[in-house]
């Protein structure tokens, strides 16, 4: 202060986190069932290194089917409520996720499916859904992407 030197030298140091999510079980596979059925899977959804607390939404796939149509025959419910709560010592709750499906026509699925936190964060891991009517079985996977 002044142009007087100052005796005191202060160094700061940290380590910069980002928030992450991972999921469980890492493949969820939902019964093949007559169409216009609804079948459904559940994951739980495990945050770490948030520092706030934060609500998850999540950016469904929509598809567009033969006759050009778009569609999403998908829906996510969290039945426990989608905010990322920290608690008093610094460890974040667990969210119920619950993937439902339901189609009146026949397809196949490749794509994503993103969970996004309320600042936006992308760097989030997402889970990834596979439907494949040869196989009738759905994977979901979690990957990392960067977008």
């Amino acid at each position: 202060l002044n142009d007087i030197p100052s005796p005191y030298i202060l160094t700061l140091s940290g380590t910069l986190r980002s928030p992450e999510i991972s999921f469980h079980p890492p493949f969820l596979m939902l019964m093949p069932v007559p169409l216009g059925v609804e079948t459904e899977g559940v994951i739980t959804i495990i945050p770490k290194d948030f520092i706030r607390q934060s609500r998850i939404r999540v950016k469904l796939p929509e598809l567009e089917l033969a006759d050009g149509t778009r569609t999403c025959p998908f829906s996510v419910d969290f039945p426990e409520g989608q905010d990322i709560v920290l608690s008093s010592d610094g460890t974040t709750n667990e969210l119920t996720c619950r993937v439902t499906f339901r189609s009146s026509k026949p397809m196949s699925f490749l794509g994503e499916m993103f969970f996004i936190d309320q600042e936006e964060n992308r760097l989030l891991e997402q889970q990834t859904i596979v439907f494949s009517l040869y196989t009738h079985t759905w994977h979901c996977t979690a990957q990392t992407k960067k977008l």
